[in-house]
This record gives structure tokens, sequence and C-alpha cells, in this order.
């Protein structure tokens, strides 16, 4: 009996350890401006893709703003302001004169980081909202990016 109690709490130690390492790292795994801060690729809006609505994908989303709702880089200033004020957001890179920012979001509970990358554009404002770890953001980046569009 105390063989098996001593068994159970090793395992409870490791399981305990091993969570909070994997926590540890995903709060803590540096974010290489370089990687993350680049322009979004243009298969994103192949034929068809639609303007001015938030396009949901498996651990993503995408939106392009025309340049009907105004000068891109007038929208990129404005959406940066957008997402400074939006919980849990810094700015990783990128400025508005630069024609291109990119965003951390941190999910409330793990801190999970998302990256959102705007860019200017000449027809229009081009934003890619994409996950680092896993598969599915479970909607977390198309309901930011509704949220985004709807504050402009």
């Amino acid at each position: 009996m105390k063989r098996l109690v001593r068994t159970m709490g090793l395992t409870l130690a490791f399981l305990i350890i091993a969570f909070l390492g994997l926590t540890a790292y995903v709060r803590l795994a540096p974010s290489d401006p370089a990687q993350w801060n680049v322009s979004p690729p243009a298969a994103l809006w192949a034929e068809g893709v639609p303007w001015d609505q938030v396009v949901p994908a498996e651990g993503a989303a995408t939106l392009r703003l025309s340049a009907t709702k105004g000068v891109p880089a007038d929208l990129l200033a404005k959406l940066d302001a957008v997402s400074m004020a939006s919980p849990r957001t810094e700015r990783l890179a990128g400025s508005v004169s630069e024609g291109r920012i990119t965003w951390i979001t941190r999910s409330l509970l793990w801190g999970f980081p998302d990256y959102t990358t705007a860019e200017v554009r000449p027809d229009g404002l081009y934003i890619h909202a994409r996950l680092r770890f896993g598969r599915s953001d479970m909607g977390v980046n198309a309901a930011r990016l509704t949220d985004w569009l709807s504050r402009l």
C-alpha cells in the first residue's frame, strides 16, 4: 500500500512539474520579430475572398479592408490604436510609418500567444491573425478581428 501511494505521489508530482514547465514555456518563449512581422502571404487572398469581412480559417483568420473604407495607412493607424487598447495585447514590431505592424495577444487563462499582422498595400489594409501553438484557435482570432473591425 505504501508503495502504491508513493508511486501515485511521484506520478502526480511529475505531472504537476510537466504542466508547470509547459505553462512556463508557452508564456516565456521568445517571439522573434523577424519570424512574425512578415508580409501576409498573397495566397491567403485568393480569387473570390471577400473584402471587408473576417474570414476564419483553422488556427487563423484574415481580413482585408478595401481602400473604400479609408486610406490604408490611416486604417493601420486606427487599427493600432484599437489593438493597443485591447486586453493582453502588445506591439511586437513595426509601425504605421513602416506600413506593417504585428501585435501579440495572449489568451486569458494560459497566456497562449496569437500574432496579428496588418500591412498597408495599395488596394487596402491586409490583416492576418494566427496562433503560434497548436492547430485550432477555437475561433478566437476571428472573434478578435471582428471586434477590432467593429471598433474601427
